[in-house]
């Protein structure tokens, strides 16, 4: 056969391969009512594995794997099918809804002057915040219920994740309700009367300090870690010594600093993601990004898999990033965020039905979008 020929008959093979796919999902819905009549689960993983071997055995030599993967898509999506079938004869979920202007109690880490605070003040215009030394101790205070809600940073549009505010929210049980971003603008920050030539060390946290590398390097600048902007240049401010901080100029302004320059960050355009967490799960009727953990099985293709079920379902990632265990293996968690409402129950379906294909699995909350 010549090449038209041969596309003929794949074509015509494509549409039989339609048509047999569509009656397959017709058995699938007949399928789902039934589980549904006879309190059956979607996913019978026994039942999965043994067809999937049945149909590698079958296939020829070189094509049992492209084969096994075929039909696991298939099962996929006939999964996805029977859920969203019995989705729709659910209940609608049912959650808190966050009250936002009646809260009094907020907590974030850092002192006057921290991009925390200018967060917080957006989240919760015109109240008081109280300030903690660490991130941890902001999960520590709204676990135990010291504050109601508590203001982290959780990703800059310049230097990528704050990574201990992700292993956090593995830790401690406190739920996302909420997202905004701040725009960041550095400075470099002095005594009265110190120069430039004689600094003797930078002091700021260390994603400021990741930040603003290219003008630390080229000043040739030696940088110290503090556990935050607003702290170090308090710190700074205080010492006898001729130190500088990198933090903003309202900061800089309430310590009654020099600025010897500003904008010094590495990109103009520089923001950081912020994120309000509560004791209890809470869900905004408006909420639209929600975030998970998982850990998944230490075999071939099980992230693609996971992966997968998102398109099948249209749900729009729009996070993906791993963080060590911290167990001593080598073994990740996975955190996604991705765009919905936990009050769909279509959505709702879908993480019950996820959930059952991961070794662990932590729903961190469902987020607010909160502009300036």
């Amino acid at each position: 056969m010549n090449l038209e020929e041969i596309r003929t008959e794949i074509d015509a093979l494509d549409k039989q391969l339609l048509a047999l796919f569509e009656r397959r999902m017709d058995l699938c819905r007949d399928v789902a009512l039934y589980k549904k009549e006879h309190n059956l689960p979607v996913f019978q993983p026994e039942r999965e594995e043994k067809l999937l071997d049945k149909i590698e055995q079958a296939a020829s030599p070189d094509r049992k794997h492209a084969a096994r993967t075929l039909f696991s898509v298939i099962l996929d999506i006939s999964k996805q099918l029977q859920s969203r079938i019995l989705a729709k004869m659910e209940i609608d979920p049912i959650f808190p809804v966050p009250d936002f202007s009646a809260a009094q109690k907020i907590g974030c880490q850092g002192t006057n002057g921290a991009n925390s605070e200018t967060a917080s003040q957006q989240f919760f215009p015109g109240r008081a915040v109280t300030f903690y030394p660490t991130f941890e101790h902001v999960f520590q205070a709204v676990e135990r219920g010291e504050v109601e809600f508590g203001v982290l940073p959780v990703y800059n549009s310049t230097s990528g994740s704050v990574t201990p505010t992700y292993d956090l929210l593995g830790k401690y049980n406190c739920y996302i309700t909420a997202m905004n971003q701040v725009k960041i603008k550095h400075c470099l920050a002095v005594r009265p009367g110190v120069s430039l030539e004689q600094i003797q060390a930078v002091y700021s946290h260390p994603q400021a300090l990741m930040q603003c590398s290219d003008f630390l390097k080229y000043h040739n600048l030696k940088q110290i870690e503090y556990s935050n902007t607003a702290t170090a240049a308090a710190f700074v401010a205080s010492s006898s010594e001729p130190f500088a901080a990198i933090c903003s100029e309202e900061c800089a302004k309430q310590n009654h600093m020099d600025i010897l320059f500003s904008g010094i960050a590495n990109v103009a355009l520089n923001y950081t993601r912020f994120i309000c967490i509560s004791k209890q799960m809470m869900v905004a009727p408006d909420a639209s990004v929600i975030s998970i953990m998982m850990t998944l099985p230490n075999v071939p293709g099980s992230l693609s898999k996971i992966l997968n079920q998102f398109y099948l379902q249209g749900l729009d990632l729009v996070k993906l990033e791993s963080r060590p265990i911290q167990d001593g293996s080598f073994d990740v968690a996975f955190y996604v965020d991705f765009k919905g409402n936990l009050m769909d129950r279509s959505i709702a379906a879908f993480l019950n039905e996820l959930c059952k294909n991961c070794q662990d699995f932590k729903l961190l909350g469902n987020a607010v979008v909160v502009s300036d």
